[in-house]
């Protein structure tokens, strides 16, 4: 088949999504497909014909900076352009088979990039239109789970503008956790313990320019199923190192302990894996995703956190390592992806 990767994107989970990119891309070349992997901010104003590449003697590579990108200074580098498809991107997507969506985050995740391809015809891979919205705002796929009898922890959303310190401690408590309804990667997410952090906390939630959702702490095992197609991966506990999973554990090696498969008892394992599948359906997500829960501690009940629509395709990814349980390796996880998409 002929391929096109999209990565990078406007979005704080750009380096992220140009990492999973590459290694998607160098994969499907593994398996013998014709691949051109383009930035969708960048985009190309050359001829995009000429970005395939066939074989492996030309791979690709990236690696993650420790600290979140800095879109400004990247739209400024860019004449201050704001559109987030960037010059020869839906060409290309147009004369490929399929395109494989590397992105991460914003655009490339909450359905917007979906119904843009799905207007041209354009077979993609990852969740359909609708359940990429609904997966990628938090506030609503949390109310859709608790609507359907999920438990979830007790939340509120509100405008950046208008959250206070008083208000979080009014309606959630200590400890919180404070974080924009819109992004991935743990990006703009803060784990508040103290009333001296909620500051720092509210400001590195406002820098998203979204509502931003605030929600209990849960003390348990933090847990991820990663489902593909019909299939539910075995259940992966994430144990980070020190402090949780945010942005810097999630993609710098050595710094977090994923457990996989994670250790639950034979009936416990199917209780999680059959509510992760439930969820993912009720947020009408299909192909291929990921739902994080908490065990709680006390009573070993399990809440649901989030959805994800696009997981991560990087070596310290969780779906990756999931299917790799299974008995699925990277190069077969990519390639199965992207035939799931011709059915779309």
């Amino acid at each position: 088949m002929k391929i096109a990767v999209l990565g990078g994107g406007l979005s704080p989970e750009r380096d992220v999504s140009k990492k999973s990119a590459s290694l998607i891309a160098n994969a499907l070349l593994s398996k013998g497909h014709k691949v051109a992997l383009i930035d969708l901010y960048d985009g190309t104003d050359g001829d995009v014909l000429s970005l395939y590449r066939e074989g492996t003697d030309n791979l690709y590579s990236y690696d993650i900076p420790e600290s979140e990108p800095d879109l400004e200074k990247l739209i400024a580098e860019h004449g201050g352009r704001r559109e987030w498809v960037g010059p020869g991107v839906i060409e290309l997507c147009k004369d490929s088979d399929c395109v494989f969506v590397g992105l991460h985050g914003s655009y490339g995740e909450n359905g917007q990039l979906q119904s843009i391809l799905e207007s041209y015809n354009i077979k993609y891979t990852g969740c359909r239109y609708l359940g990429c919205a609904i997966a990628m705002d938090k506030d609503l796929s949390k109310s859709l789970a608790l609507g359907a009898g999920f438990k979830t922890a007790r939340w509120f959303t509100v405008l950046p503008e208008e959250i206070t310190e008083e208000m979080i401690l009014e309606r959630i408590g200590l400890p919180c956790v404070i974080k924009p309804i819109g992004t991935g990667s743990s990006c703009g997410v803060s784990v508040v313990k103290s009333r001296s952090e909620i500051a720092a906390a509210i400001k590195y939630a406002r820098k998203y320019f979204q509502r931003i959702l605030v929600e209990q702490y849960l003390v348990g095992r933090e847990i991820t199923v990663s489902i593909l197609e019909d299939m539910v991966l075995p259940i992966t506990e994430i144990i980070p190192h020190q402090g949780f999973y945010d942005y810097k554990n999630k993609y710098q090696a050595g710094l977090v302990t994923h457990v996989c498969p994670a250790h639950f008892s034979d009936k416990d394992t199917e209780r999680i894996q059959d509510l992760a599948l439930q969820i993912f359906k009720t947020l009408r997500m299909d192909s291929y995703g990921r739902i994080d829960m908490i065990v709680e501690k006390d009573t070993g009940d399990i809440y649901f956190i989030e959805a994800n629509n696009l997981p991560g395709m990087t070596n310290t990814s969780l779906l990756p390592e999931a299917a790799k349980a299974a008995g699925i390796e990277y190069e077969d996880l990519c390639e199965r992806i992207a035939i799931a998409s011709l059915k779309k």
